[in-house]
This record gives structure tokens, C-alpha cells and sequence, in this order.
């Protein structure tokens, strides 16, 4: 079973909000995920975000790998 760490949308169309969530690789990408690790969200006012470092890097010992948008927002 291979892990990801990626987005999910949510909210209404041009007021999206994303979810970082661990999933299996081969799952739909608004399908159910395995663990919820924070939220980011960007407006026009700028970038709010906040997500569970710790939980993330236990992810990541565990075998999950990042995506590239995640691997950023988690620097």
C-alpha cells in the first residue's frame, strides 16, 4: 500500500480550500483519505494554513511521501 501526502478541494468554485491528507496513492483524489493532517487556504489577504508537523513526519517515517505543493508548504 503506497502513501501519499496530498490536497483535497473543498468549498464552492473560486473559494476553494484544501485539505493535506495522507490517502493511498491509487484512490480517487476527493475520495475517503486516512487521516486528515491540517487545512490551507488562499485568498487575495494571503496564505493561511495549518497543518500538523509532527503527525506529517510520523507519516513520513512510516512511508508516506509528500507531494511537491505539500513537500513546500511543510518547510
Amino acid at each position: 500500500m503506497a502513501l501519499v501526502i496530498r490536497l483535497t478541494t473543498t468549498g464552492k468554485r473560486g473559494e476553494r480550500k484544501f485539505r493535506v491528507v495522507v490517502a493511498e496513492k491509487r484512490s480517487r483524489k476527493e475520495g475517503r483519505p486516512i487521516d486528515m493532517l491540517g487545512w490551507y487556504i488562499k485568498t487575495e489577504k494571503g496564505i493561511t494554513k495549518k497543518i500538523d508537523v509532527k503527525k506529517a513526519q510520523g507519516w513520513i517515517a512510516k512511508g508516506a511521501k509528500p507531494s511537491a505543493t505539500v513537500a513546500q508548504l511543510l518547510k
